[in-house]
């Protein structure tokens, strides 16, 4: 097979080429006694073709001075010594092998009033042994629902959770990636609530009708939705009566981006996140940005130039900061969000990953992620996919329709439910369909009632999770899968909404606890989680850009073999997905590997060749990762 050939590739042997510039922060206050930042020709029109294909010729020349004025403000904000390492910045080893993510909420972990991000802190201190480099923070501004997703105020920090300085000195060790809601914001809101009292400023930031009869039967019917609720909400204003574009709840008002004013705002805003430590920002919702009646409002040219436009912003002024979309929709439709591989998405969810990983382990059969991942493929050499199984919302199921048969999709519902799963539905022409599974991830692989030996659970989950740690791209996990979290029923008959099923408040005395007993459960997963991390880290053959190969050697086992982007070094990774135990048989040579001596690099087992072959028997859930014996001891 041929391999792809990168030659010098940045970041072979030395640390992280962010740690150059992540760990610089910017100036408190913009340094206007310096030179304004010269916006390049080619850089200025290729934003303003952005903004005329999006607004029209005359507007676009109108609010070009404005988003000029933007980035030279931005720009103001930099010490001399961050111009300077972002101007070495090679943009395909923006990630590497030692990129993993973990995703939270800033008050995941119990802390004091106003110090539960201090709490996260701690904790990441304690028992992060190396393994995570990158820490998502979901929403930490005030908010009035959906757990930070309705946001009142998008540039502070909300006072339970702690301050600026919080986040500062979490950034000093870790990168950090920052939400961008761009879609919504919280009724709440100083913005809306100027709308609603007639300020004239804020008369065009939103949708609105003055009759629900406006937006018609017709037009409603090809809007496509994530929720069950009316797409309309009625609010009293003071010009009277007003029915408001809500795509996901009534509290949850959208942005009119048909107005620039509004875009503007929101770039502005993106740029005040970097400023304040965001290496990755992440548009959520980002699909549902561009509302035109009379289509789907969903993956729209102009929700594209949109983001073709603040990826022209951050390559010009901020070029080491990464855009990551969350678009909980069909696999090619999720993948569109790459552009071209250089104009769009530094990173995409693969959201077709954790459904298709549930029906493995719960059909104990690898054929149907095989075939899939065969075509998984990196659309560029700076541009890759972000692997997660958990999330705070649970587990999409929008990324696996056209890959699973409906029948395979009522399956994982099925067996997902009888494990203690909630289901959230969204609107078709037809009623509904199931649109997410609402479930922590241990839950979702384990029965919560289940007499199964602990050890052999924590076994067939890290097998789970494995499958995300071998594929190309960067790995990322939830809070609570990484300390196997069951299901929070407790939580959701408090507050009646599915999704915090996964969102408690972890208690970090009693977590300290119980890892002080090696036997417990998360102590014992933690050590093993640990290492398989780790190894994962160190491997050069697991870097994003590294070539692989998904082998359908059996049904039994997952089988990919990841190669080094310079094509150096090899690993062969199996995992068993069944509770069976499984031998299968593989010809390295066949694959570019002809080495005849390999050592597992979780188990340090060594294995030859045999006739050319590699024979390797695989106990119930095992993972193997082979390597080259040579090459295993560098």
């Amino acid at each position: 097979m041929e391999e792809k050939d990168f030659g010098d590739y940045p970041d072979r042997n030395g640390p992280d080429q962010s740690i150059k510039w992540t760990r610089i922060p910017y100036d408190q206050t913009p340094d206007l006694s310096r030179s304004p930042l010269e916006i390049l020709p080619d850089a200025r029109e290729r934003m303003l073709s952005r903004l005329t294909f999006l607004y029209g010729e005359s507007e676009a020349k109108k609010w070009m001075p404005e988003l000029e004025r933007i980035i030279k403000v931005h720009h103001a904000f930099k010490p001399q010594e961050l111009i300077e390492a972002k101007k070495a910045l090679d943009p395909r080893g923006r990630f590497t092998e030692r990129d993993m993510v973990l995703i939270t909420y800033g008050d995941a972990f119990k802390g004091e009033k106003g110090e539960n991000l201090a709490a996260l802190h701690e904790t990441l201190q304690t028992h992060n042994r190396g393994a995570i480099n990158t820490v998502h923070l979901l929403p930490f501004f005030p908010y009035s629902s959906d757990r930070g997703f309705a946001v009142v105020d998008f540039r502070s920090v909300d006072p339970k959770m702690g301050t600026w300085e919080c986040i500062k000195e979490m950034d000093v060790e870790y990168d950090l990636m920052f939400d961008g809601v761009m879609n919504h914001c919280s009724s709440g809101s100083q913005v809306f609530q100027g709308f609603l009292q007639g300020d004239p400023r804020f008369r065009d930031f939103f949708i609105a009708y003055d009759s629900p009869d406006d937006l018609t039967p017709d037009q409603r019917s090809k809007i496509f939705r994530p929720r069950t609720s009316d797409i309309l909400t009625r609010f009293d204003t003071l010009e009277g009566s007003k029915w408001v574009w809500t795509t996901f709840s009534s509290d949850q008002i959208d942005f009119n981006f048909r107005n620039p004013e509004v875009l503007l705002d929101v770039i502005g805003g993106l740029l005040f996140y970097v400023r304040h430590g965001a290496d990755i920002l992440r548009l959520d919702a980002v699909t549902y940005i561009w509302a035109e009646p009379g289509t789907e409002c969903v993956h729209l040219p102009q929700t594209h130039a949109v983001i073709k436009l603040l990826r022209d912003v951050l390559d010009f002024v901020a070029p080491g900061v990464a855009i990551i979309t969350e678009t909980n929709v069909p696999h090619e439709d999720n993948i569109s969000y790459f552009g071209n591989g250089h104009d769009e998405a530094h990173m995409v969810y693969n959201f077709a990953l954790p459904p298709l990983v549930l029906h493995t382990f719960y059909r104990e059969d690898a054929t149907a992620i095989s075939k899939w991942a065969q075509g998984m493929r990196n659309p560029s050499d700076t541009a890759t996919f972000f692997n997660m199984l958990d999330t705070h919302d649970g587990v999409g199921l929008m990324g696996v329709k056209g890959i699973l048969s409906t029948e395979d999709i009522a399956f994982i519902v099925e067996r997902a439910g009888e494990h203690g799963a909630y289901v959230s539905y969204k609107a078709t022409e037809d009623g509904e369909e199931p649109y997410e599974i609402n479930t922590t991830w241990w839950s979702a692989v384990n029965r919560d009632d289940s007499d199964e030996d602990v050890a052999f659970m924590v076994k067939r989950y890290l097998a789970s999770r494995s499958l995300s740690l071998v594929l190309q791209g960067v790995p990322a996990v939830y809070t609570h899968g990484s300390l196997a979290m069951p299901n929070d029923h407790e939580l959701v008959k408090t507050t009646n909404h599915k999704r915090d099923v996964n969102r408690g408040v972890i208690d970090s005395d009693r977590f300290a606890e119980e890892l002080k007993n090696p036997q417990s459960k998360r102590s014992h997963l933690l050590r093993l989680a640990n290492r398989l991390n780790l190894t994962r880290t160190r491997q050069r053959a697991f870097h994003p850009q590294g070539n692989q190969h998904v082998i359908m050697v059996s049904s039994d086992v997952f089988a990919v073999l990841r190669t080094s982007p310079e094509g150096d070094e090899r690993i062969l990774t199996l995992t068993n997905v069944t509770p069976r135990q499984t031998r299968v048989e593989i010809e390295p040579a066949e694959y570019g590997a002809p080495e005849t001596r390999w050592m597992d690099l979780l188990s340090e087992n060594e294995w030859m060749t045999e006739e050319e072959k590699l024979k390797v028997t695989l106990e119930p859930y095992d993972i193997i990762w082979l390597k080259p014996l040579a090459a295993s001891k560098r």
